[in-house]
């Protein structure tokens, strides 16, 4: 399956074929993605209680603090079809820029 740049590309799709070499190499990977996932959440986290004050005392948003807790929702969506054994393709540990859209 060729895909041009900028394509969009379903995330959790239907695979019939699974590697059982991959099902025991993912325990490993999970473990690293998960433990990333730990850390950038609790980061998250307390950038969203610092978002909520931002909110209540200046009636705006901050950016910087809106694209950090974004990255941690895309780095999930991105990661959550190989932990949830959907998908053989193994994404990155270290999160990586992913646009989510909405049809």
């Amino acid at each position: 399956m060729n895909e041009e740049p900028g394509e969009m590309k379903q995330l959790f799709v239907y695979e019939r074929k699974a590697s059982r070499l991959e099902l025991f190499i993912r325990i490993l990977y999970s473990i690293a993605i998960m433990i990333v996932l730990y850390v950038y959440g609790i980061i998250a986290g307390i950038c969203l209680i610092i978002q909520w004050f931002v909110i209540l005392i200046l009636g705006r948003r901050s950016e910087g603090l809106g694209n950090f807790i974004k990255g941690y929702l895309e780095y999930y969506v991105h990661v959550i079809s190989y932990m949830y054994i959907m998908t053989d393709k193994r994404p990155g540990v270290m999160p990586a820029p992913v646009k989510i859209f909405e049809k």
